[in-house]
C-alpha cells in the first residue's frame, strides 16, 4: 500500500509555471486499470489543484476532435500551435518559443505517466504515431487519445526499461520533430523534460511515506549513461545549491543545469532557476 501525505503550500511552488499542490492525506492505488477513467488508481492523487491531471489520457472513442500523432509532429502543425500559444512571439526567435511551449507539453504529459510507473507499475501506451492530441484554443494539448488502455509493466530493475515508453516511444520523436521545425537544440528540450521530471518526483517525494517507490525515477536522472553506453539526455537536469539569504541564513536553491533559452523572446526574463543567474532572484 502506498500512502501519500499532504505537502505544505510552500513546497508546491516550482518553476513549472504552475503550483502543484493539495495532494490527499492518504493515497491507496487501485490494483487494476479500468478503461474509464484511465489510470483510475491515481484518482485519489489527482484531486483539488491536481484534478487537472486526472483525465489527461482518454481512449480513441472520445468524441472530441484531435490531431493524429503523425500530423501533430509536422513542422506546419507545430508552428501553428506555437503561434496560437503566444501570437505576440510569431515573429520572434522560434527557438525560445518552442522551449516554453514544450514546457507546457511536458507539464501536461508527465504527472500521470510518471506516477503510473512508480506508484502503480503501469505503462501508458505512448507511441506517438498511434496517439492523437486534443488541443485547446491556446495551442496547448489538453488531452491525449490513446490507442488502448494502460498495461502492467514487465518486471525490471532497469529504470530505462521501465520508462522506455516515455523516452523512446514519445520524447525522442517529439523532441526531434520540434528541433527540426524550429531549430531549438535537442539538448535544451531534453533538459526541459528532465527539469519537469525531477520537479514532479519532488512533489511525489514530499507526499509519499514509501520513498523507495520513487527510486527508479531518481535513478533515471542520476545515471549519466544508458545501458547501451550512450549518453543519458535526462542526466542531472538540476542541482541544489546552498545560498545565504539577506538574514544570513542558508537555504537551498534549485538551479537548472542548462538554460531553457526563453530569454531569446523579447521582454521575457530569466526563470528563477536559471543557471545564468549568479544568485536567486528575491521574491517580492
Amino acid at each position: 500500500m502506498t500512502r501519500l501525505s499532504k505537502a505544505s503550500p510552500q513546497s508546491g511552488k516550482s518553476d513549472l509555471g504552475e503550483n502543484i499542490l493539495a495532494a490527499p492525506e492518504s493515497f491507496v492505488p487501485a490494483q487494476s486499470c479500468r478503461a474509464e477513467p484511465l489510470l483510475a488508481g491515481l484518482e485519489p492523487l489527482f484531486v483539488g489543484q491536481l484534478a487537472k491531471f486526472r483525465n489527461v489520457f482518454v481512449l480513441k472513442d472520445d468524441p472530441r476532435e484531435a490531431i493524429a500523432g503523425s500530423d501533430f509532429l509536422s513542422a506546419q502543425t507545430l508552428t501553428e500551435l506555437m503561434v496560437k500559444f503566444r501570437p505576440q512571439f510569431a515573429a520572434a526567435d522560434q527557438r525560445g518559443l518552442a522551449s516554453i511551449w514544450a514546457n507546457q507539453y511536458f507539464n501536461r504529459l508527465f504527472p500521470a505517466v510518471i506516477s503510473a510507473v512508480l506508484l502503480l507499475d503501469r505503462r501508458v501506451p505512448l507511441r506517438i504515431e498511434k496517439m492523437s492530441m486534443i488541443v485547446n484554443s491556446q495551442g496547448l494539448v489538453e488531452a491525449f487519445k490513446l490507442p488502448a488502455g494502460c498495461e502492467p509493466l514487465a518486471p525490471s530493475d532497469n529504470p530505462f526499461a521501465r520508462f522506455a515508453h516515455l523516452l523512446e516511444d514519445h520524447l525522442q520523436p517529439f523532441i526531434e520533430a520540434l528541433r527540426e521545425a524550429t531549430g531549438v537544440p535537442a539538448k535544451v528540450l531534453w533538459s526541459n523534460a528532465g527539469n519537469y521530471f525531477e520537479a514532479w518526483l519532488g512533489q511525489l517525494r514530499e507526499r509519499t511515506q514509501e520513498a523507495h517507490l520513487l527510486s527508479d525515477g531518481e535513478r533515471l536522472l542520476s545515471c549519466s549513461l544508458r545501458p547501451d553506453g550512450s549518453r543519458n539526455p535526462l542526466y542531472a537536469p538540476v542541482r541544489y545549491l546552498e545560498v545565504k539569504q539577506a538574514d544570513g541564513l542558508a537555504r537551498q536553491w534549485r538551479q537548472r543545469r542548462m538554460c531553457c533559452i526563453r530569454y531569446l523572446l523579447p521582454e521575457v526574463s530569466l526563470c528563477p532557476n536559471c543557471p545564468r543567474l549568479k544568485q536567486p532572484v528575491e521574491s517580492e
